[in-house]
């Protein structure tokens, strides 16, 4: 019977791990069904782009307040979680702080630093909760945050407090025990922050507060595993999607677009004089090809990593030009309902096992209208704001190019535009013989 703890905490690891694999493994196929699309170039700049924006944070600090605090739970997460390595080797082997006679007075120190980051986090976490619920700033508050969105940002927010509250409670038990002696709990680490939890424990009797310590450590642990798997139902899959959407990022200069290989084939028919206008495409899958994008199958796998990778921050949307005049378009919509929509289609087809879907809906008209892609400016706010490189525009702009090329849906303006650069040579609507005409007199 003394080894059922051991047995029962290694079946919940396992299953918790292989959990977290199926699902990651489903965010694999998901991001996959995009088009190809290579970024294996500038590995370096790719490394150094990875470093300074997803491990740095160095879009994070633009915005001071939030950026300051952004890094304080960042770094608290990380270094906290080194000693889950020690939770997870006592769980397994039955022993207790297994690391404290290796590393002697070492141990002291990381215990205290732990707790100190514990209770950074925690306080910074409140701030968080505040500034949401109790300041309610404004990119909190779009209508694209209602519902779900708005309680899986407040239940992170939870997850979190209850979380360092269980660590520093459990250790404020442990240490308990040591004063007092109790068996298998050796004087080991230094409690700067849990000490002074110990006086709540007084009354409680030795056999109860080893129990009391028991469940906050079980409590602690099945936490952490519960809140590792929660993250694909969650916007904070970012934590693990910031590096490689980092590195994977366009490193173009902002406003460059890439030409569509079939507009530049065709254009380089037009101006050879010894091309056949008639003659059948030489490649039968051309004629296959789709201008744009109507749904998330259209787009690259990039982009779709883009979408998984939204922080659901609102520094986008509190950017765009267009949000601020009071049009539909908010760039983080943008982001979310190609999310939402990658899942659906990702459901679909793990369900029927099929290799395509045809559900009668698409993302573009039935999560995003063309009333918000043509208020978009172009303008690359969005993209510069992203503290984790999200493009937003190069969806826009490829839906944008379905709706014009597969659909000549494009506004009236626009259209009036392209018909006289194709009759005129310019925009304006008169022959270019005629633009030196307004100075003659």
């Amino acid at each position: 019977m003394s080894y059922l703890p051991n047995v029962l905490f290694g079946l919940l690891l396992v299953g918790a791990i292989v959990f977290f694999i199926k699902n990651l493994n489903r965010i694999r196929k998901n991001i996959l069904l995009g088009r190809h699309i290579d970024r294996s170039d500038q590995k370096s700049e790719r490394w150094k782009n990875m470093a300074r924006i997803a491990l740095g944070q160095s879009k994070m600090v633009r915005r001071p307040i939030a950026g300051i605090l952004h890094i304080i739970v960042y770094v608290g997460f990380l270094f906290i979680n080194i000693e889950l390595l020690e939770i997870v080797l006592d769980g397994l082997l039955g022993t207790h702080r297994i690391f404290a006679p290796v590393l002697g007075g070492f141990y002291d120190f990381l215990i205290a630093a732990f707790e100190w980051f514990a209770l950074g986090v925690l306080l910074t976490v409140i701030v968080f909760w505040s500034r949401r619920n109790v300041l309610r700033i404004q990119r909190f508050w779009k209508a694209e945050m209602n519902g779900w969105p708005k309680w899986d940002a407040d239940l992170i927010l939870y997850f979190e407090i209850v979380l360092m509250t269980l660590f520093l409670a459990m250790n404020a038990a442990d240490y308990a025990l040591q004063l007092r002696g109790a068996a298998d709990y050796i004087v080991a680490g230094s409690f700067p922050i849990s000490k002074f939890l110990v006086p709540l424990f007084e009354t409680i009797t030795t056999p109860n507060l080893m129990v009391l310590e028991r469940t906050f450590w079980w409590m602690h642990i099945v936490g952490i595993l519960g809140f590792l798997n929660y993250l694909y139902y969650s916007k904070h899959l970012h934590i693990l999607l910031a590096f490689p959407n980092t590195y994977f990022a366009n490193l173009k200069p902002k406003g460059s677009f890439a030409n569509n290989p079939m507009v530049s084939k065709e254009v380089k028919l037009m101006l050879d004089p010894n091309a056949d206008p008639y003659a059948a495409p030489a490649d039968d899958t051309a004629t296959d090809f789709k201008f744009g994008a109507a749904d998330v199958t259209d787009l690259n796998w990039v982009q779709l990593l883009n979408a998984y990778t939204c922080t659901e921050c609102g520094r986008c949307t509190s950017q765009c030009p267009a949000n601020l005049t009071g049009k539909k378009l908010s760039p983080r919509k943008i982001m979310m309902d190609t999310r939402d929509r990658l899942t659906e289609v990702g459901m679909h087809l793990e369900k029927s096992k099929s290799p395509s879907i045809n559900d009668g809906k698409q993302l573009l008209g039935d999560y995003i209208t063309p009333e918000e892609l043509w208020a978009c400016t172009s303008c690359n706010a969005c993209v510069e704001a992203c503290p984790v490189d999200i493009d937003p525009l190069s969806i826009i702009m490829d839906m944008r190019q379905y709706l014009v090329m597969e659909q000549s849906a494009a506004p009236a303006a626009l259209n009036n535009m392209m018909s006289n650069i194709e009759n005129n040579g310019a925009p304006w609507p008169f022959n270019n013989q005629d633009r030196l005409k307004w100075n003659q007199n």
